[in-house]
């Protein structure tokens, strides 16, 4: 009995060794695939964090904070959180449900009137579960923050002149601005502003001391640039400003803080030493909302689930048999992705400081099979080779416009008499002044671009923010002969 015991014991111990040296395996050969898909594609820097079973098995920075500067990433870095950040809105939310504050039911009018929409109709039976789930609509209102520096409160108020894309719950068009009304709302029951909430409800009890709501709450010189690809060369761009509308996308975080949240949303809302939501509300979030269409996510199209829905802030669809919440972030020249596999209890967070670098649903599906489900896909060649078919089919559609442009042409008047004052009671003003032939547009002091005659009268050329591409200017002219209307990359402006 005693020499069994011992063989026992042995086996057991060896048992745990093979175990120890197979994870430590994984984990090197994890490291090294994010390290080859960073490189092949072209990110300077990115940040992850990967947890399972209510830990963290593997956290590490790669590249630099800032391309030709040997500042590298490392844990403690910041970065954005972008649209991920929704997700923590949601939450918030969910906190004051249960304290009895609000339901997701209720009326959005009840608590933000001044939010009047196109059709009354919509504006009275918009639910605060509908400002979650993208199903309002209304089509794209980021011109609100791309387009024009202007209140939260001005941006509600010149929501009634949109006009609705779809029915009401019909469809689904992803809004930051019903994101901005939720952070509102919590503002109104808290009687605090949004970041100073998020502080105390999330990032203090979760011990996240690094993480800020807005990017000029941060305190440490640790955090990393953005990036974008002009003119085939990788490049340093500005930051873009905080948001009015932070509760949709403004927090920055890094490594170390975000594997806390991540920890704590896969294990129903607890935390050491308590919970953020209650499990009646965590259920909720994750409970599926309303259908999504695959063109969200072209990764989609080579997945190929069987269904796709969104929760309260958090994308879903089926993969091998099992449920993944997923949501991406974007801001100009930086990128997030956070996942949960909850049956697993495995979940990741990846940073990246490369303007739509979508190695992030490679590193997500990859970990998901390399530490849970198994399987050796080559997510990463299929997600090439579909993004770099997308960027060329971008470029044969502008090589496309081009040959469609109309040779010899002239504008119907003198340069001189398109110049002046343009409004519109939804976008805002727009100038127009001539300079050598060229048109230079100032909309709203905030997007500005340096057009050349393209033919009749359309213009084209760059923005003065190269990252931002080219603009496009269509001028019509009246009764009297003279320019009645500019439309300014889709947005309608009156001459004055």
């Amino acid at each position: 009995m005693k020499n069994l015991l011992t063989i026992l014991l042995i086996l057991t111990a060896l048992n745990g060794f093979t175990q120890d040296r197979i994870s430590r395996k994984q984990i090197k050969e994890f490291d090294k695939y994010v390290e080859t898909v960073r490189k092949e594609w072209e990110v300077p820097g990115l940040s992850i964090t990967v947890v399972k079973d209510g830990k963290v098995i593997f956290k590490k920075g790669y590249g630099v904070k800032e391309i030709g500067k040997p500042d590298p990433v490392d844990t403690q870095t910041l970065f954005a959180c972008a649209s991920t950040t929704k997700a923590m809105t949601v939450a918030l939310m969910a906190m004051l449900v249960d304290e009895g504050k609000i339901k997701w039911d209720d009326p959005v009018y009840k608590y933000l009137p001044e939010l009047q929409l196109y059709d009354s109709y919509v504006t009275r039976e918009l639910k605060i579960r509908d400002l979650l789930i993208h199903d309002s609509g209304l089509g794209n209102t980021d011109f609100f923050t791309g387009a024009m520096n202007i209140p939260v409160n001005e941006m509600f108020r010149r929501m009634a002149l949109i006009k609705p894309q779809y029915s009401m719950r019909a469809g689904f068009e992803y809004q930051n601005i019903m994101y901005s009304a939720a952070g509102r709302i919590i503002e109104r029951l808290t009687g605090k502003l949004w970041s100073d909430v998020i502080q105390e409800r999330i990032f203090t009890p979760l011990k996240m001391t690094s993480t800020a709501p807005k990017r000029k709450f941060i305190k440490t010189q640790n955090q990393t640039r953005p990036h974008y690809k002009i003119n085939d060369t990788i490049q340093v761009i500005d930051y873009g400003i905080d948001s009015e509308i932070g509760s949709a996308g403004a927090v920055w975080s890094c490594a170390d803080d975000i594997s806390k949240w991540v920890i704590c949303m896969l294990d129903s809302g607890k935390y050491e030493g308590g919970r953020l939501i209650s499990a009646e509300s965590w259920t909720e979030i994750f409970k599926p909302q309303t259908m999504f269409p695959v063109e969200e996510y072209p990764t989609l199209k080579i997945v190929k689930p069987n269904w796709m829905t969104y929760g309260l802030g958090w994308y879903q669809h089926d993969y091998k048999g099992k449920k993944i919440n997923f949501h991406t972030g974007s801001h100009a020249g930086l990128t997030a992705i956070t996942a949960q596999l909850p049956e697993e209890n495995l979940g990741i967070f990846v940073f990246g400081n490369y303007d739509h670098a979508e190695l992030r649903h490679v590193l997500m599906y990859k970990a998901f099979d390399h530490f849970a489900l198994g399987g050796e896909r080559d997510w990463n060649a299929e997600f090439k080779a579909l993004y770099d078919k997308m960027k060329l089919d971008s470029k044969k559609k502008a090589l496309e416009l081009i040959a469609k442009r109309s040779p010899n042409t002239f504008p119907s008047l003198p340069f001189a008499q398109y110049a002046g004052r343009y409004t519109s009671p939804l976008y805002g003003d727009a100038t127009i002044t001539v300079e050598d032939n060229i048109l230079y547009v100032n909309v709203n002091n905030v997007l500005k671009a340096k057009l050349y005659h393209w033919h009749y009268d359309v213009f084209n050329g760059p923005f003065e923010k190269a990252w931002h591409g080219k603009a496009t200017a269509r001028f019509t002219l009246g009764a009297t002969g003279k320019v009645d209307t500019l439309v300014f990359d889709g947005m309608d402006f009156k001459r004055i």
